[in-house]
């Protein structure tokens, strides 16, 4: 540990370039889970999405991303037990690098295969892989485990069911009908109520905990439903009052006709996939300065392992900056596997996913329940593409995607104990 502390510049520099590796990758992959279906419904052009998608992506994780947060991520090991290992805070540092290394790699090869992969995962299996080989198999939290196991089946059912009764819905209240614009402009305040109620609720529960939760703040489970309430009608009055503007022409986005009922839809998944993207920013950053944070604490420290640890400025600048290079160089390639590849999407299909989406985020979250924003995003497409028969999905596409999400964790957990002991043989100086 004393080589550690005497070359603290140095392991700094490491953890920074390591961390940045893997805030890039999460900016290229999970970038779609907000702006995925609105590229693929043509409802935002790509320059657009990604436009927005770093604004509000660098403002959820800079401004909103956690001052105090977890060593180790989602309390998969036993920090007291660890504790107990001989020369544990080294270790400590030795398996942060790692972990942040082996999920930045595998999150570079699911990107560059398109791939729609849990960056929550792909950390959470970097830290289980390094945490077994380096402290022993007893201070692993098998229960935490087996709950994010649960949730790769929980997240997208629970998901798909909500897209699929939405979607059916909208085919029922406005696609179906004789005049289904004149329709669109009665029904669609509702929509709008609800589309405002869990903007709020994302924007609370997802957006804004860590800085309610560092300033003391607390929110109600039953005053966070009635900010919801008030956003929702006040979207919905916004909302009738902007629906008379829209004239019902039709016109063409690259190869898809957008008629009257396709533009509402259209604008509607622009509030959700903003708000979305603010929600991941703050809450996914951690995955990358999560162990940065741990890194440091335990080198500033001379060795001290704490459980919880303050999060430098400067560290959530360098999670919110690798985000917004990642989705801005390869985030196209994953947003075209879930807005192209698996379903064909129109704004209002998109639309439904989206909501569907964020309304599952927001149920799980007052619940407790861990799921994953990529498999519920992912369900959600399914749950739209379902609802309009089953031929319409590519299950060659789903097939691999479904793979990539068992692979994920066992991925991870075996590329951080190649790093590990390379981080220890170069850095376990003395």
């Amino acid at each position: 540990m004393q080589f550690l502390i005497e070359h603290g510049g140095l392991v700094f520099a490491i953890a920074c370039c390591c961390g940045f590796f893997m805030a890039w990758g999460i900016g290229a992959n999970d970038v779609a889970n907000a702006m995925g279906t609105s590229v693929g419904s043509r409802a935002l052009t790509l320059k657009q999405a990604i436009v927005l998608a770093a604004i509000f992506e660098f403002a959820g994780a800079f401004l909103a991303g956690g001052e105090v947060t977890s060593t180790v991520r989602k309390g998969i090991l036993d920090m007291d037990a660890m504790a107990l290992v001989p020369d544990a805070p080294a270790l400590m540092v030795y398996g942060m690098l790692g972990a942040l290394l082996a999920a930045g790699f595998w999150l570079l090869f699911a990107n560059w295969m398109g791939w729609p992969v849990s960056t929550t995962h792909s950390i959470v299996g970097a830290i289980l892989g390094f945490g077994v080989v380096g402290f022993g198999n007893e201070i692993v939290k098998w229960d935490k485990v087996g709950s994010i196991v649960i949730s790769w089946v929980v997240s997208p059912v629970l998901a798909g069911t909500i897209a699929f009764v939405l979607f059916k819905s909208v085919q029922k209240f406005i696609l179906a009908q004789e005049k289904p614009f004149e329709q669109a402009k009665r029904v669609m305040p509702l929509y709008l109520f609800l589309v405002g109620f869990i903007i709020v609720q994302v924007t609370v529960q997802k957006g804004l905990k860590h800085v309610i939760k560092d300033r003391a703040i607390e929110i109600t489970f039953e005053q966070s439903l009635v900010y919801g309430l008030v956003g929702g009608v006040i979207l919905g009055i916004v909302g009738m009052i902007g629906l008379r503007k829209i004239q019902d022409k039709t016109e063409m986005r690259g190869d898809m006709a957008f008629n009257g009922v396709e533009r509402i839809c259209g604008y509607l998944m622009i509030f959700t996939a903003c708000s979305m993207a603010f929600a991941h920013g703050s809450n996914d950053v951690a995955n990358a300065v999560g162990p940065m944070a741990a890194i440091v604490s335990v080198v500033k420290e001379g060795g001290t392992l704490v459980g919880k640890t303050a999060m430098p400025t400067w560290i959530l600048l360098v999670g919110a900056m690798g985000i917004v290079l990642g989705l801005s160089t390869l985030g196209f390639r994953v947003m075209k596997t879930i807005g192209e590849k698996i379903t064909e999407l129109t704004p209002s299909r998109g639309f439904s996913a989206e909501l569907a989406a964020a309304g599952t985020v927001v149920l799980a979250s007052g619940q407790g329940w861990p799921i994953s924003t990529t498999h519920t995003l992912v369900g959600a497409v399914l749950g739209v593409g379902l609802a309009q028969g089953a031929k319409k999905l590519d299950l060659s596409v789903v097939g691999k995607i479904f793979l990539s999400w068992i692979v994920t964790l066992p991925a991870g957990a075996g590329l951080a104990i190649i790093f590990f002991y390379l981080f220890k043989a170069v850095l376990g100086g003395t």
